[in-house]
């Protein structure tokens, strides 16, 4: 069921059984599942899919021809990049090992987890199963093969992390220790293999 005040283009194809919450926009060829659950303000772009189960929290973006498979978790404020996938299935097959056609009862589904204010650059491909922590941004083009601290930025095939960055999504600039974010100039330490605010360390 939609709250008033969703708009859907001709020709995005949203399922009946969806919750859609007020002011999100779907664009033309998009496709919204069966018991897909998305929050307030979502954008959903051109020939975008949001698969069966999906949940999506208030505030994010969804852009063209991205695919969202379930039972991928999207946190308040996430972005998703044109052309990502979000994966499903730890080991895809076509056909069981007999040579009979896989059905949905032949595997269990596993999904992206993606904390709040992540994003996800174009053309990048996360493997479930893992989690995209809070604010963190995956540059364009990579592929996610293990869990992505928050505030983590992270590149490449696989992806390693090559940097911080703040809540804004610029890099963090380390001086004496500390990490500071040009734009907010938000202060953090490096604890372990994490990132927390100056204020927050142990």
């Amino acid at each position: 069921m939609s709250e008033s005040g969703v708009f859907a283009a001709d020709g995005a194809d949203v399922s009946a059984d969806a919750s859609i919450g007020a002011g999100s926009k779907i664009w033309h060829l998009a496709q919204v599942r069966e018991q897909a659950s998305l929050g307030r303000n979502c954008i959903i772009g051109r020939g975008a899919y949001v698969g069966t189960g999906v949940s999506m929290g208030e505030n994010c973006k969804v852009q063209n021809y991205a695919l969202v498979y379930e039972p991928a978790l999207l946190e308040d404020g996430v972005f998703i990049g044109p052309a990502v996938v979000l994966t499903n299935d730890t080991y895809p097959r076509a056909i069981n090992a007999d040579g009979s056609q896989k059905s949905a009862s032949d595997w269990d589904a596993v999904g992206v987890t993606i904390r709040r204010g992540a994003s996800i650059g174009a053309r990048s491909v996360c493997v479930a199963p893992v989690e995209i922590g809070a604010w963190s941004l995956v540059a364009a083009g990579s592929v996610v093969t293990a869990d992505v601290p928050a505030h983590a930025l992270v590149a490449g095939v696989p992806a390693r992390r090559i940097g911080w960055v703040g809540t804004t999504g610029r890099k963090l600039e380390e001086h004496d220790g500390r990490w500071i974010c040009p734009d907010t100039g938000e202060t953090y330490r490096e604890v372990g293999d994490a990132l927390v605010k100056e204020e927050e360390t142990p």
